[in-house]
């Protein structure tokens, strides 16, 4: 059975209503992600930084990447080919800033969709609106037998 680019984007799924449908995943949940913003060409969600902080008070690292592998991942397999799931391949984070207070909001965009991979870049910024991190990662469509 050949696969083809019948993604769920393409078959008029509603973006939100997909992530309803799927759900995030225990993680997510206990870190207090919320999306706000779900479709082809771009995610959006939040984090609070309480409860995700280091010792010294500021957002720990791995809660910035969590984000975005979140975000990463889930619009991934909105957008796999029918018959396949996104599983990570790659991630890296550069910190850039430091949020001690309120949320965070990460904003996913695709670099590339293909039929093999797919790549997507994420900016998480404070409620100032100041870059706190940069996060790319990278997903391999791995096709499921039915």
């Amino acid at each position: 059975m050949t696969a083809t680019p019948a993604m769920a984007a393409i078959r008029g799924e509603d973006g939100l209503a997909y992530l309803r449908r799927r759900g995030l995943g225990a993680l997510a949940d206990k870190m207090g992600i919320e999306f706000v913003e779900f479709g082809p060409d771009r995610a959006v969600a939040t984090m609070p930084v309480a409860g995700n902080t280091q010792p010294i008070g500021l957002l720990h690292g791995g809660a910035y990447v969590v984000l975005g592998e979140t975000l990463g991942s889930m619009h991934a397999n909105f957008m796999a080919p029918e018959g396949h799931v996104g599983v990570g391949l790659d991630i890296n984070a550069t910190h850039t800033g430091s949020a001690v207070e309120g949320r965070v909001t990460g904003v996913c965009t695709p670099i590339r969709i293909g039929r093999s991979v797919s790549v997507h870049e994420i900016v998480v910024s404070d409620e100032a609106g100041r870059r706190c991190s940069t996060i790319r990662i990278t997903n391999f469509y791995k096709r499921i037998d039915a």
